[in-house]
């Protein structure tokens, strides 16, 4: 299972860095591949993680994020 977000607030490879990782701590998240061109996350889920969850994970690293179209 996928979920895509939409992040705002990176500048900078770090930032890119700092939210995979965030996202990557959140239970049931494989691998999240972050794009700083795009300001978009794809995360991969082992099971079915809320999309509230990997927001709050984004949003306590310090950057706003949403559910993408």
């Amino acid at each position: 299972m996928t979920k895509t977000l939409t992040i705002d607030g990176m500048s900078c490879e770090h930032c890119v860095s700092h939210v995979e990782a965030a996202l990557q701590g959140v239970d049931g998240v494989q691998a999240a591949n972050v794009s700083l061109d795009g300001g978009t996350a794809r995360v991969e889920l082992s099971t079915d993680v809320a999309m509230d969850g990997l927001i709050q994970a984004v949003e306590n690293a310090g950057y706003e994020a949403q559910a993408a179209d």
